[in-house]
């Protein structure tokens, strides 16, 4: 489906994320992966993200799925698989390449379009299109995520990550070996100043703790356990990167993308390993454990060999 939209005054001069972010009425960071997949265009040509737009300029938006970006796509999604379902909440081993909840600029499969197209009726607190999303991991990031099924629970656990009563806990492949061994990372996490897509340690940003220990160093990567106090975006990518071991396969916080390669990555070494939380109407403790999926464990094997 392609529409025409003519550049106006109030948008001219502006550069084209942000022009097609208000000609459109979605996010800048949206636009900006609209414009880099080719999806925008002026007289026949791709516009860039960073190019100038000006009044009396017609861009030519084209698209394969136009469909209202927070509609809800049920759909059966390879790899979604369930660790526990309770009557109040189900708990799920997210795979890579599944974004929480539906959002502007994303068509891929969501958590909860899989989920509805499992045969799951879930919470539609705050919004539909959020049914029962209480915390979120990556797109990029696989392993424990759990979803609210019913109000009652939604509101519990919904305050319950507010509060920093859930403990989470990831496991990363890191590049280099970390000193000390063991620590916390306690530093400020904000968008960064010259890049749409990524966040980084800044000085007036959202205070930021992130406690990790060593498990396996393998010489030019190493295996950590991270415990989040705080769960900014990026979190534990940003933290590392910001201390000259990003994850490794996280081209975007910059790892080397010859490792990468080397270990078979086409994303960051990064799995949300447990969850443990209070059940919403009991409150006994619960937790839930998630194995590493396929690309993760072969990039250890190819670690633990020697031949990286």
């Amino acid at each position: 489906m392609s529409e025409r939209h003519v550049v106006g005054e109030d948008v001219a001069g502006l550069r084209a994320d942000a022009a097609v972010a208000r000609l459109l009425g979605i996010s800048r960071s949206a636009a900006a992966t609209l414009l880099m997949d080719g999806h925008i265009t002026t007289n026949g040509k791709s516009v860039g993200k960073s190019s100038k737009i000006t009044a009396g300029t017609e861009l030519e938006v084209s698209l394969p799925d136009r469909r209202d970006p927070l509609e809800v796509v049920e759909e059966v999604v390879e790899g979604l698989k369930i660790l526990l379902d309770d009557e109040d909440f189900v708990v799920i081993d997210k795979p890579v390449g599944l974004a929480a909840h539906p959002s502007p600029g994303w068509v891929g499969p969501t958590v909860v379009g899989g989920l509805a197209g499992a045969g799951y009726r879930i919470s539609t607190s705050g919004s539909a299109e959020r049914a029962g999303i209480v915390h979120r991991l990556d797109v990029g990031t696989s392993g424990v995520m759990v979803v609210a099924k019913t109000e009652h629970a939604y509101t519990v656990l919904k305050r319950a990550f507010k509060e920093r009563t859930v403990e989470k806990v990831y496991h990363a492949v890191v590049q280099g070996l970390p000193d000390p061994l063991q620590g916390t990372i306690d530093a400020p996490i904000g968008r960064h100043p010259g890049h749409d897509w990524r966040f980084a340690v800044i000085e007036d940003g959202r205070p930021s703790i992130t406690h990790y220990e060593v498990l396996e160093a393998f010489g030019k990567a190493t295996l950590v356990e991270v415990h989040l106090e705080t769960g900014r975006t990026h979190q534990i990518r940003v933290h590392f990167s910001a201390l000259r071991h990003p994850c490794a396969g996280d081209l975007t916080y910059g790892a080397n993308p010859r490792l990468a390669a080397t270990l078979g990555l086409t994303r960051q070494w990064l799995h949300a390993r447990a969850l443990t939380f209070a059940h919403p109407r009991s409150g006994e403790p619960v937790t839930v454990t998630s194995d590493y999926p396929a690309d993760l464990v072969y990039a250890l094997e190819v670690l633990a060999s020697g031949d990286a």
